[in-house]
């Protein structure tokens, strides 16, 4: 496959990217031919080696490893490990990448295997996993997604059609000893702060667990007390950090180059979670479609571009491919909660309201709230803070392509698209 890449006014290059690491979905994530792993830590050994300007393709499973299977029950979802998150493959050492560079990526192509065109959509379990609305969506559901060339429908939530920008969920560099420590530090201060607290989530942060880590070529059985160390030290793949890894940005797809701040020597650059298509913010916690995928990849080294570019975070230039939607209903939310209680420029909460805003409305046309749970987090729908000056609300808004629909939502047709219409069912629970 040939691909052409225009990075502003440079000379077009053509590239032919090669298999690099693949893997085999017949066999479980812990028993790859290639091994992944599921934690940061800069002692996790490369699995290969390239070198600046090379082109390649990195095959990488589904963020659960397999747990989540193509069927009408939630038992799976209710049940997921999640000690067991996020499989990645790699880490890839760049040669000549040191400490203090930044890695140029560009994601050339994104895209399904071959061999599993289809993905899925999850409501976690408030008490295994949860997500950004679990207090009032607490039960674990499930949406199959087939794919279609570049369209996305699902036979758990009917008369839906879109177009995925698909893209990788997480990319980034290893982390430094120092900058591992920080992190776990301030991570696990913020735990011992807010022990009392109240919050829709159970957990507030994932310190790291040797339970279920998986290591790549550090192995238990040859190195016990090295695996150990690095187990219990190895920080979890679930957030964005400065260094990048779960950042959940839709547009990192097709076209668009990644500056990724390298930290160890041979940069480690490791990816996963793919997802097909994405709303901004992710509501559900599993809530783009997830797949098994690949993305092929270009790599530039920027000597000392942490500081040439005064970056310790990555910088992202999108790609000019997106789904082509002109046609939206924008749903508003501001900083007061459902009891009408007032919060100070929260955007968080702001966006959670019209999250909420958009389930009330689009249930009038017989969806069930979990189903546009759902829908909103998978489908392309656009996150804003529309203001974050204005004391004491912040606004955020929420946009919803109308022509992902196989029928009208505007305001004047919810009388005749009304909620008799069946628009399927998500999978649950059995018990």
């Amino acid at each position: 496959m040939m691909l052409v890449l225009r990075r502003g006014l440079s000379t077009a290059i053509s590239y032919a990217a090669k298999p690099l690491l693949s893997v085999d979905l017949n066999r479980p994530a812990t028993n790859q031919l290639i091994p992944l792993h599921n934690r940061w830590h800069p002692d996790i050994p490369s699995v290969v080696s390239v070198r600046q300007g090379d082109v390649f393709r990195v095959e990488c499973v589904d963020w659960t490893g397999g747990q989540i299977g193509n069927n009408d029950t939630a038992d799976d979802v209710k049940n997921v490990d999640l000690t067991r998150i996020h499989y990645l493959s790699g880490p890839i050492e760049v040669e000549g990448a040191r400490p203090g560079d930044v890695l140029a990526v560009d994601i050339l192509d994104v895209g399904p295997l071959s061999s599993a065109m289809w993905g899925f959509t999850g409501i976690f379990d408030k008490n295994n996993g949860g997500g950004f609305l679990a207090d009032v969506y607490p039960n674990a559901h499930k949406a199959i997604w087939d794919f279609s060339g570049i369209y996305a429908t699902s036979r758990h939530i009917k008369n839906v059609r879109f177009a995925g920008l698909t893209h990788p969920g997480i990319i980034g560099c290893a982390p430094s000893h120092e900058l591992l420590s920080r992190w776990n530090t301030r991570e696990r201060d913020l735990i011992n702060r807010c022990t009392h607290s109240h919050h829709q989530y159970n957990v507030l942060a994932n310190l790291p667990n040797e339970k279920g880590a998986l290591l790549g070529r550090l192995k238990f059985e040859e190195n016990k007390e090295k695996w150990q160390k690095v187990a219990n030290e190895g920080a979890r793949t679930i957030p964005p950090r400065e260094h990048g890894g779960n950042t959940d940005i839709k547009n990192i797809s097709r076209g668009s180059r990644v500056y990724l701040p390298v930290y160890v020597n041979g940069a480690k650059l490791s990816l996963g979670d793919i997802h097909f298509s994405q709303g901004d913010g992710e509501i559900a916690f599993c809530g783009a479609i997830e797949m098994s995928g690949y993305v092929d990849l270009h790599l530039d080294i920027i000597k000392d571009g942490m500081s040439r570019l005064s970056i310790n975070s990555p910088l992202i230039q999108p790609g000019p491919v997106e789904p082509r939607y002109s046609n939206y209903l924008t749903f508003q939310g501001i900083s007061v909660n459902d009891k009408d209680k007032q919060h100070f420029l929260d955007a968080t909460l702001a966006y959670r309201q019209a999250c909420f805003s958009a389930i009330r409305y689009l249930k009038r046309f017989g969806y069930t709230e979990e189903q546009l749970y759902c829908l909103l987090s998978a489908a392309p729908v656009e996150g804003r803070i529309g203001s974050i000056v204005d004391i004491p609300n912040a606004c955020c808004t929420l946009s919803l392509p109308i022509d992902i629909f196989s029928f009208d939502i505007r305001p004047e047709t919810v009388e005749q698209n009304n909620q008799n219409i069946s628009r399927g069912q998500l999978a649950k629970t059995t018990f």
